[in-house]
């Protein structure tokens, strides 16, 4: 089971009553207490950020989790990643393909790639994971049309073995439904973050313990 934390940095904010100073430290303390709880990946999605801001907190993000399993992935900007040293890049559905990056990454470097289409024509090609989505209405993209959970299951059948990641709509309910769709796990934005007034770290851990129980209870037993 895979959990993946995606930053946002204005909607984490706006839930904690921040100025703009304050969001960049804010998602380092979110990051940091999902690390310390033993979250597997961290995709950092700040599209409108500046590259050389992005670059910053990317470098940040990977140092304040160097001493955890925790990886760093920088959404769609493979230059990013490469030059803050993160684990691996994440590339939009529409971006440039996996073939065309992995020559220059190292080993180990992880290449994601976004699913949200039924009708793709074939899976990208040596990409180590999957997003697929948007399962069922978010905050982030209420307009899109969602996969649903039938979708969601006939994308993992077509990944024929490659980790699919759920993402949009996901939180501790539904769990059981992304189990049973054959999905290795889930992305989330809204489920890392907490309603106004909850701790920020204590919120985080608590949340990404209860996911990792919530896909052991929902694994059927063999």
């Amino acid at each position: 089971m895979i959990l993946c934390l995606v930053t946002d940095r204005r909607r984490l904010g706006a839930a904690l009553r921040l100025g703009p100073g304050e969001w960049f430290d804010a998602v380092r303390a979110q990051v940091f207490a999902a690390a310390a709880a033993g979250i597997d990946l961290v995709q950092l999605r700040e599209p409108d950020l500046e590259a050389a801001d992005l670059l910053r907190l990317a470098k940040t993000l990977v140092a304040d989790t160097a001493h955890t399993p925790t990886r760093i992935i920088v959404n769609d900007r493979l230059d990013v990643a490469l030059a803050s040293g993160a684990a691996g890049v994440h590339l939009k559905e529409r971006s440039f393909s996996v073939e065309v990056a992995r020559p220059s990454t190292p080993p180990d470097f992880l290449i994601g790639r976004s699913v949200h289409e039924l009708a793709m024509q074939g899976f990208p090609g040596n990409a180590d994971y999957l997003v697929a989505g948007t399962v069922q209405p978010t905050v982030s993209k209420p307009t899109v049309t969602c996969l649903g959970w039938e979708g969601l299951a006939t994308l993992v059948r077509s990944a024929a073995g490659r980790p699919v990641l759920a993402i949009g709509g996901i939180d501790l309910p539904s769990i059981p439904l992304v189990v049973a769709s054959g999905a290795a796990g889930l992305a989330a934005i809204g489920a890392f973050i907490p309603e106004p007034g909850q701790g920020l770290a204590e919120f985080v851990q608590k949340r990404v313990i209860a996911m990792r129980l919530g896909f052991d209870s929902a694994q059927p037993v063999s």
